[in-house]
């Protein structure tokens, strides 16, 4: 236990040594002020063109923001945010095989599966942390702004989609144990997702896929409920469990 804390005590240094935790600090916080910040100039931005509009015979009626507004824009924005965390983090174990410090690291006596462990710890608690404070900083702006109950269903939205960061990270470590190559581990990881959106688009198969979380904001409005999403939690879950769990092994075996 003490060697699997040390390298991820490692892990973490390293990641903030290099800048990637001050990035995505920065990058998930301006994320929860922007989507309260577009909401609160869309009306403002509108009476702006209503001039330019108008002479094109187009009319605008009165525009209206309210929580609505700003959670519809969080749920926009989040997928974005997280693309750029699997293409900074995507090189976790690529970058290691090309420079060959794992090596010193396992002749010291550190298990394999324990490299593993640590390196999926760090990036699932990075995406975490980095989630939920973008989801706080919209929450606590929101609350000042207008009233945050209007959003029937917020806490299972964000829940859901939550859940996807974890299935797509998850994948994304499969595939950087997998592969050398930093366009290997985003096509591969890419294509995964892909893949469940491409077979969420059959009707009976939708509810099983991880991707049909992404349709979490329908639960802002009561259009759909909890139970809706039960079988996309629990096979996203079930993917990203099995991935991590098939990396050990698979590294195990690996030439370092």
């Amino acid at each position: 236990m003490r060697a699997f804390i040390a390298f991820l005590k490692k892990e973490l240094l390293e990641s903030a040594r290099s800048g990637k935790l001050l990035l995505f600090g920065i990058l998930f916080f301006a994320f929860g002020i922007m989507n309260p910040a577009i909401a609160k100039l869309t009306p403002w931005l509108f009476d702006l063109l209503s001039e330019q509009l108008a002479e094109s015979g187009m009319a605008i009626g009165e525009v209206t923001v309210d929580a609505l507004t700003s959670w519809a824009q969080f749920f926009k924005n989040i997928p974005m945010a997280l693309i750029v965390f699997v293409c900074v983090y995507g090189g976790a174990f690529v970058k290691e095989y090309a420079t060959g410090t794992l090596v010193l690291v396992l002749t010291k006596g550190l298990a394999r599966y324990k490299v593993v462990l640590a390196k999926a710890t760090l990036l699932l608690s990075v995406w975490t942390v980095g989630y939920w404070l973008c989801f706080g900083v919209t929450y606590g702006y929101n609350a000042y702004f207008w009233d945050n109950s209007i959003a029937v269903g917020l806490l299972p939205a964000a829940f859901n989609w939550w859940i996807l960061g974890i299935f797509t990270v998850a994948l994304m470590i499969l595939f950087s144990v997998v592969s050398s190559g930093y366009g290997t581990v985003l096509l591969g990881t890419g294509v995964c997702v892909l893949a469940s959106y491409l077979l969420g688009l059959i009707p009976r198969l939708e509810k099983y896929t991880p991707t049909s979380l992404m349709n979490s904001a329908l639960l802002l409005v009561g259009a759909q409920t909890e139970a809706d999403y039960v079988w996309g939690i629990a096979v996203a879950l079930a993917v990203s469990t099995a991935c991590i769990a098939v990396s050990i092994p698979v590294f195990n075996k690996r030439q370092i």
